[in-house]
């Protein structure tokens, strides 16, 4: 009798385990795929369907159709709890998935500061489809007026965000304007040359950078900093921290300091060893990661042979997260901005080789 394996979620670090569920399906094991979207949308390209430089058919996988095509099952829900001792997830329509081995792939969460009132012209970049909402309806009062968009968070995706709306807006008629609150430093974690080249473009484009303190609360549009300092927008888009879902630590498993799930060199948990995990949603025990794709598509190919290694009984590989990788921003306008060790470039090549890279993903697992 084969055993049941569910992937939590079809990020990133699922695909190849996904297109092979096949040969899982063959070993005579079942296949049980959780996630709150018939497709799974390609982070890595979300500002730049944002800027209107993708179509949401160009940035995501059909997730579904892939699961089904091949003998599994796929539930179009989200997982919010996990009971490891009887190992059974629980869904947020109620309902329970039992497992015999589970891999989670649950992604992060904005953080979302206090707020009051309208809700309704406010987006988070997670989940990625609702930037093509946002998109749609900025571009929509765009034509008719000048709008003010705000965008939250001094990161990278707060800088492609700001950068794509400022595409985005630059083919209206009116004088409408993008605001980047980046906390009180742009790119802090970043080398210099990375941020003084990525001011240069946001600001050439005509993002407004301001670095005045941590937003606070929102009030019917109205956002309020720590500093004191108060602004009001048309749209606003909280590019904040992000961080796993609390259900890991809630069941008593083992967690980083972020709450992800901890896991050893196997990208297993160490206290139950049929939870294994990918992605964002985990806490690498052998050293920290940083919450970008190129780490989830590198744990891609040994998540996939150790839930197939679990399921028969064979032995194990340890994960290498590999050396330094090569980052590259998307700004908007095919501007972009390229580091790898100590080689830094920024302009419209460092945006084609992006595009490549990210469209090759696309093309490979689509």
């Amino acid at each position: 009798m084969g055993k049941h394996l569910v992937l939590a979620g079809g990020g990133h670090a699922h695909m190849v385990t996904m297109a092979n569920i096949h040969v899982i399906r063959d070993l005579d094991h079942r296949v049980t795929v959780i996630g709150p979207s018939d497709y799974h949308y390609y982070s890595g390209m979300g500002p730049g369907m944002l800027g209107s430089g993708y179509e949401p058919d160009d940035i995501r996988f059909a997730t579904r159709k892939k699961v089904e095509e091949q003998g599994g099952t796929f539930i179009r829900d989200s997982v919010v709890g996990v009971d490891p001792v009887v190992r059974e997830l629980r869904l947020e329509s109620g309902n329970t998935v039992n497992y015999d081995l589970v891999s989670f792939n649950t992604g992060s969460h904005v953080d979302i500061p206090l707020i009051k009132g309208s809700r309704e012209r406010i987006y988070t970049v997670k989940p990625i489809e609702r930037l093509y909402q946002a998109r749609t309806e900025i571009e929509a009062l765009a034509r008719q007026q000048a709008v003010t968009v705000a965008v939250v968070g001094g990161g990278p995706a707060g800088a492609e965000t700001a950068g794509n709306v400022g595409q985005l807006l630059a083919g209206t008629s009116f004088s409408s304007r993008v605001i980047l609150f980046a906390g009180r430093s742009l790119l802090s974690r970043f080398p210099q040359g990375v941020r003084d080249k990525s001011r240069r473009i946001l600001e050439k484009s005509g993002v407004s950078i301001q670095e005045q303190g941590h937003l606070i609360a929102i009030h019917d549009n109205r956002l309020s900093f720590d500093s004191g300092h108060e602004v009001e927008a048309d749209f606003i888009i909280l590019a904040t921290g992000v961080h796993p879902s609390p259900f890991f630590r809630e069941a008593g498993l083992q967690t980083g300091p972020d709450g992800g799930l901890l896991v050893n060199r196997f990208l297993q948990s160490p206290d139950y060893p049929e939870i294994f995990g990918g992605g964002d949603c985990i806490y690498y025990k052998e050293q920290p990661l940083d919450k970008v794709g190129v780490y989830a598509v590198r744990e891609n190919p040994v998540l996939f042979h150790n839930l197939k290694a679990f399921l028969q009984g064979e032995s194990l590989q340890s994960f290498d997260p590999g050396g330094d990788y090569l980052l590259i921003f998307n700004l908007g306008n095919e501007q972009g901005v390229l580091r790898k060790k100590w080689f830094q470039m920024s302009g419209t090549m460092a945006f084609r080789v992006k595009d490549w890279i990210d469209r090759k993903f696309m093309s490979d697992f689509q």
